[in-house]
């Protein structure tokens, strides 16, 4: 664990952080894109929406994968493997000829872009813990953040003068630029002495271990039900605001910036506030202020009380509780697990985008011309991400 004074903190900072934003740019660039990918392979919005299901389900088969690959031989080879993966499967994309292709191939991509959700994580606790840890961790949400502030507009860019297709060879070209980063500016972070080849033949036990750790799970239940709530509204958004508000792509582009200026504009604040509050006590807090403002969101939508001017303060309100939850419960799931952190970190991904994909299949699967399967997915996530935490949080001391 590094301590005091780093120079190199900036530059792992820049480099997980764009490391961790290539895979929210192969879902934000094509949202705008969703409507015109469905008229054009002959299908709906909702069976276009589940291409983004298929992504979200890979991110979880393949974590427990490269979390014991990361802890045996290291994390580089893993990553760079899990980015050509993806860049193959993009190409692909291109010329994919109906729905049901498109949905395997991008099962395909979300399978080698998980590398970079496992191992990200693993880096960050190789080198750091505690508040250190959950800078570094919201420094890359912040360049993270670029994804969903440029993505659409460029994706509605590239919608607007070439086609949908043309997005997946941007995907394409900006994995080739994260194998660069990797192999240019990435050392390993885990020596040869502290990996262990015997971990894929443990990792069941291992996982066994973390299954029946009650603090481990209720933290990746809480992480994961927020999260979902997230990735609900994201299969949502592009109905949310063109079809049930009548916006244009590049319109709803600029909207959905502002929400993701939002959660990750806030994101900063969540190691301060740690200090500050305590983790735990932060955590409650926010899933509180989540839970109030996505049932506030679903109840105004089922009443039919929800235009645009309600709407999206509603959506800023749960973006802002969802900023304080992840990285605090990613820090304490973790930093018990120091010895294992790639490993820990697979079932924890597994769990969190396994939930993230059954919220937004449930989106694409209930589509029925309304908002309220979408706000009544947030809500029930949130509320149930509320209920685990008043349960197993609360009457824990408050962390340093």
């Amino acid at each position: 664990m590094t301590t005091g004074h780093d120079p190199h903190f900036a530059c792992f900072a820049l480099v997980l952080g764009l490391l961790s934003a290539v895979g929210p740019i192969a879902i934000d660039m094509y949202m705008p894109g969703l409507p015109v990918i469905a008229a054009d392979l002959g299908t709906d919005v909702g069976a276009a929406q589940q291409t983004l299901v298929a992504f979200f389900l890979a991110l979880a088969v393949g974590q427990p994968v490269y979390g014991p690959l990361a802890d045996a031989y290291g994390r580089r080879p893993p990553l760079i493997g899990g980015l050509i993966l993806f860049i193959a499967a993009g190409i692909g994309c291109v010329f994919a000829p109906d729905i049901e292709t498109l949905i395997v191939l991008r099962f395909i991509q979300g399978l080698g872009i998980c590398a970079t959700a496992v191992i990200v994580r693993a880096v960050i606790r190789d080198l750091y813990t505690g508040p250190r840890a959950a800078q570094l961790l919201a420094l890359t949400f912040l360049l993270l953040g670029i994804s969903p502030l440029i993505a659409p507009l460029a994706g509605s860019f590239f919608i607007e003068f070439f086609s949908w297709r043309s997005i997946f060879w941007v995907n394409a070209f900006i994995g080739l630029l994260g194998h660069a980063m990797v192999f240019f500016l990435l050392p390993e972070t885990l020596p040869p002495a502290q990996r262990d080849r015997k971990s894929f033949g443990r990792a069941f036990s291992g996982y066994g271990g973390l299954l029946l750790d009650g603090r481990f799970m209720a933290l990746t239940m809480i992480t994961g039900l927020v999260q979902t709530v997230l990735f609900a509204f994201v299969v949502g958004s592009a109905f949310f605001f063109m079809g049930v508000h009548g916006l244009k792509p590049w319109q709803y582009s600029l909207l959905f910036a502002t929400c993701a200026t939002v959660g990750i504009g806030l994101t900063q604040f969540s190691a301060p506030a740690m200090r500050k509050l305590g983790a735990e006590r932060l955590v409650m807090v926010a899933t509180i202020v989540c839970a109030a403002a996505s049932t506030t969101l679903f109840l105004a939508t089922l009443l039919d009380i929800a235009p645009l001017h309600v709407g999206l303060p509603l959506v800023w309100v749960t973006f802002a509780g969802l900023a304080f939850v992840g990285t605090p419960g990613t820090v304490l799931a973790l930093d018990p697990h120091g010895e294992k952190a790639g490993t820990a970190s697979g079932p924890m991904g597994t769990l969190q985008f396994g939930l993230s994909a059954i919220g937004a299949g449930l989106v694409g699967a209930l589509f029925d011309g309304t908002a309220i399967p979408l706000t009544a997915t947030m809500a029930a996530c949130a509320l149930a991400a509320l209920a685990i935490t008043f349960a197993t949080l609360r009457f824990r001391p408050v962390a340093a």
